[in-house]
């Protein structure tokens, strides 16, 4: 006696509901990881950008001295972040305690050149997902450069030696 088949398998209707269970189960999860490896990418654009206009700040900073000529540069130069040029630190050093501060006045350019220029750009980074931006909150990140001065100059900006 031959045992006649169904049109279909009971086990493998089951097996198919089972898997579309699972995918519904892990999806969230998957898009969860996706969405954080985005914001993990927005945060390290957002540093290296904030690194990339401290050092811009600073590179203006050696040879003019101006300090809303930094602020303005630094700025400009931290794309898409809207970084306020008032939130730019311009602060000067001595070249051998690098924590001193350095006092120079502006009619003498020797005491300007034993300085060194230190630039901070503060940036606070939120990430876009709102269940990873609630667990991590807000990340304060500052870039920071210094250079040393290598040209005494202030107002008017015409002296002021430039690069492009």
């Amino acid at each position: 006696m031959k045992l006649r088949r169904f049109p279909f398998d009971l086990r493998e209707r089951q097996t198919r509901g089972q898997a579309l269970i699972e995918f519904a189960l892990i999806l969230p999860l998957l898009i969860l990881l996706l969405l954080g490896i985005f914001d993990f990418g927005r945060a390290v654009y957002a540093y290296n950008t904030v690194n990339n206009a401290a050092r811009e700040g600073a590179r203006l900073a050696i040879v003019d001295q101006t300090e809303g000529h930094v602020q303005d540069l630094a700025a400009q130069r931290a794309v898409s972040l809207g970084i306020d040029p008032d939130d730019v630190t311009m602060e000067f050093h001595k070249v051998h305690a690098p924590e001193t501060p350095c006092e120079f006045a502006p009619g003498n350019p020797r005491m300007a050149i034993s300085c060194v220029a230190v630039v901070r750009v503060p940036y606070g980074y939120t990430a876009i997902t709102p269940i990873i931006g609630n667990l991590v909150g807000t990340i304060n990140m500052t870039g920071e450069a210094r250079f040393p001065i290598s040209h005494s100059c202030l107002e008017p900006p015409d002296a002021c030696p430039r690069g492009n």
